[in-house]
């Protein structure tokens, strides 16, 4: 689809506050597209900033609707969670997975503006626009997909980011500060990715990311902390016990853990279109609960069990991934995974220290569903000889 087809229809545009989506809304308002931008709040920066941004989408003429996604958000990161849904290098599917929540989230509501094409500003080839593609076939039949930078008019009057970035701040938009001609972030509650013209270079180090999340470990206190979490079915229920829905939940596990500096990874990953790029992704709640899971999972689950769920998390990570989260070969492995994981119940004690956590203690919910323990020297045997005991500790 290009730009010339669109131009007599309404469309809503996807609007976080970064570069490429600022760009994208207001090049076609001043094109003559009627145009409406849709500012999702996924957790993406604080309420105060994203109503900032859509202030001042208003105020340059721009009709704006502020939908809050930030409850399916947090619903998705703990799907993830659940399933250890990851990929490549180990990295929670933050970003790919919001695609789902805004394609589902904004749908509705650019449909219920009198939209008939929904637009967003992801760059064009990528990952991202094949996601929107699907999701958008799958949640939003009646709304046209519109890729802005697969249009060679969109392109030839933006050749790159730094035209971008003269041209929004030239109009008074609010762009994301972390964001500009050289350095991208694009986050939401789970997590944040980081990407630049330095990231892309293998030889830069680590550091390079301009940290959202979390701080580095060696700014970390110097005293360890410990925090506990209690997974009910293989869902978080409680921090230290204090329990919580996922949005709650979710907050909490980002602040404990990123001040202990926990949660940056650094990826060269496989794209959807066979290549592969260097990233960095700081996603610290979600590593905190997926650690304190993976020992829980380790003690509910018998081999047989064990083997299946680390093949089925990693078709759900890929789905994920690739946006295709919704089509049956991914809602059948969501299936045989809750069958898997509804036996783990248990409470985990996990200290974090400059970056690292461990493991200090599991006590389970549920003994009696536990698979039974072998004990040699704490049964009473003397450690002659090896006892069958029931999981409690």
């Amino acid at each position: 689809m290009s730009f010339k087809e669109i131009a007599e229809e309404n469309v809503g545009v996807c609007v976080s506050g970064g570069l490429s989506s600022l760009t994208v809304a207001a090049w076609l308002a001043e094109s003559g597209v009627r145009t409406t931008a849709f500012v999702a709040d996924i957790g993406q920066a604080s309420r105060d900033d994203v109503q900032s941004r859509a202030r001042s989408l208003q105020s340059a003429g721009l009709p704006t609707v502020v939908v809050d996604l930030r409850d399916p958000m947090a619903a998705l990161a703990m799907d993830l969670v659940r399933y250890n849904a990851r990929y490549d290098g180990g990295y929670w599917n933050t970003t790919s997975g919001s695609r789902l929540v805004l394609a589902r989230g904004l749908a509705e509501a650019i449909s219920e503006a009198g939209c008939t094409v929904l637009a967003h500003g992801c760059v064009g080839g990528g990952n991202d626009e094949r996601r929107f593609q699907r999701y958008g076939a799958a949640l939003a039949a009646n709304l046209r997909v519109f890729s802005p930078w697969a249009d060679p008019d969109m392109r030839n009057r933006f050749p790159d980011r730094a035209t971008m970035e003269a041209y929004v701040r030239g109009l008074g938009l609010a762009l994301d500060p972390r964001c500009g001609a050289d350095y991208s972030v694009d986050g939401n509650l789970a997590g944040f990715a980081h990407e630049g013209s330095a990231l892309e270079a293998l030889g830069t180090a680590d550091d390079a990311a301009r940290r959202v999340l979390t701080v580095a470990p060696q700014q970390a206190p110097d005293k360890a902390e410990t925090v506990s979490v209690r997974f009910d079915h293989g869902r978080p229920a409680e921090i230290d016990g204090v329990p919580g829905g996922p949005l709650d939940l979710l907050e909490r596990a980002n602040s404990l853990t990123g001040r202990h500096g926990v949660g940056l990874r650094s990826v060269v990953e496989n794209r959807i279109n066979g290549t592969k790029c260097r990233g960095l992704y700081e996603s610290p709640g979600l590593d905190l609960l997926g650690f304190g899971l993976s020992r829980v999972y380790q003690v509910a689950m018998n081999t047989d069990a064990r083997q299946l769920m680390q093949s089925l998390s990693v078709t759900i990570g890929r789905a994920v991934y690739e946006g295709r989260y919704l089509e049956p070969a991914a809602r059948a492995a969501r299936a045989a995974a809750d069958v898997l994981v509804d036996s783990a119940s248990a409470t985990v004690e996990v200290e974090m220290y400059k970056g690292g956590m461990l493991v200090r203690s599991l006590s389970s919910q549920d003994p009696g569903r536990m698979p039974p323990r072998q004990t040699r020297f704490s049964s009473g045997g003397g450690g002659h000889f090896w006892r069958v005991v029931n999981v409690t500790t």
